[in-house]
């Protein structure tokens, strides 16, 4: 059981899974949200019937699954509607990335938790830590667009419905600057690898930052 636990953010298309995938390759056990926020919203679960309850069911694919491309866009253009999906969807995240991490083997487990800033620290009172991805804006905007197939407009409306750059700094407690080529991420998360099995070989459990709700 993992007794450390890192929360990994940054804002799209930042490059998170790149430095996830580093980690995962190391031996680090990673609790994905948005691997969690898929299963929450999965074909016949419980966390799907509350989303078409709040929303109605046009926002279902003929197969009876969520029509992720159609709420994107409905979330994205109207900050009440995310705002509820949000309040059914992060609470399910929320327990499935916490449970993830106390079963994960090895001294510590990474929590990758897109919208961390935008949530705040205090429903995460197992978090230990904060590793922020950062890029500059307009880097963000160009990967998010060549990644998605969107245009700017859409991109420019996806990056200000999240935290700003400058929030998202505000709660690191480590940064990797991903303005690089990929290959300069490597020496980057072997370092914090390192760092990470120290502190959590020192910790025990007194180091959280507030006690484990």
């Amino acid at each position: 059981m993992s007794g450390y636990v890192i929360g990994l953010t940054g804002g799209i298309a930042s490059g998170k899974s790149e430095v996830e995938k580093r980690f995962a390759a190391l031996g680090v056990a990673v609790a994905d949200a948005d691997a969690a926020a898929r299963e929450a919203v999965a074909a016949g679960s419980a966390g799907l019937a509350a989303v078409v309850e709040a929303f109605g069911p046009e926002i279902l694919q003929p197969d009876g699954s969520l029509d992720r491309a159609r709420m994107r866009r409905l979330v994205f253009a109207d900050a009440a509607a995310r705002k509820r999906l949000e309040a059914i969807v992060h609470p399910q995240v929320r327990a499935r990335l916490r449970a993830a991490c106390e079963a994960a083997p090895g001294p510590y487990a990474i929590a990758a938790i897109p919208l961390l800033a935008e949530s705040g620290l205090g429903p995460y009172p197992w978090i230990d830590r904060v590793l922020v991805v950062d890029v500059p804006a307009e880097v963000q905007l160009a990967r998010l667009q060549r990644r998605d197939g969107i245009d700017a407009a859409l991109a420019e409306r996806m990056l200000a419905a999240q935290a700003t750059r400058e929030a998202r700094l505000a709660i690191a407690d480590d940064v990797i600057y991903n303005d690089a080529p990929l290959e300069a991420l490597d020496a980057h998360v072997a370092a914090l690898d390192a760092h990470y099995r120290r502190l959590a070989e020192r910790s025990g459990d007194t180091t959280r930052r507030s006690p484990a709700a």
